[in-house]
């Protein structure tokens, strides 16, 4: 079982710091996802990293979000800074259940979610 927290209200150009804290033992075993759905759109992932520290961002975020675990607290965290209103989404932590990472391209997918914390960007 996964839990965010830390959504919110925040203008353009501001920053936010999201945390999911699993349940399960075996956390640090998985690597892990945050992923987003903007409202009406399907989910898109942001931001994953490995059992073993290794990360990945989605090009629309990289440079302004950072994805940090710590295994022995079982936390997931996601400090996000210089939000645009295209950031807008609810925002959820994920289980990596497969991935791929061919000619530069990493393609996560997932199973077990939590039920997201709500991220708007707006003036």
């Amino acid at each position: 079982q996964f839990v965010e927290s830390g959504g919110g209200v925040v203008q353009p150009g501001g920053s936010l710091r999201l945390s999911c804290t699993a349940s399960e033992i075996s956390f640090g075993n998985h690597d892990m996802l945050w992923v987003r759905q903007p409202p009406g759109q399907g989910p898109e992932w942001v931001s994953g990293i490995s059992a073993h520290g290794d990360t990945h961002y989605a090009e629309s975020v990289k440079g302004r979000f950072t994805i940090i675990r710590d295994n022995a607290r079982s936390t997931l965290e996601l400090q996000m800074h210089d939000l645009r209103s295209d950031d807008t989404a609810l925002y959820f932590c994920a289980r990596v259940s497969f991935s791929s990472y061919l000619g530069g391209v990493y393609r996560p997918s997932y199973d077990f979610r939590g039920q997201g914390t709500q991220v708007t960007v707006s003036s």
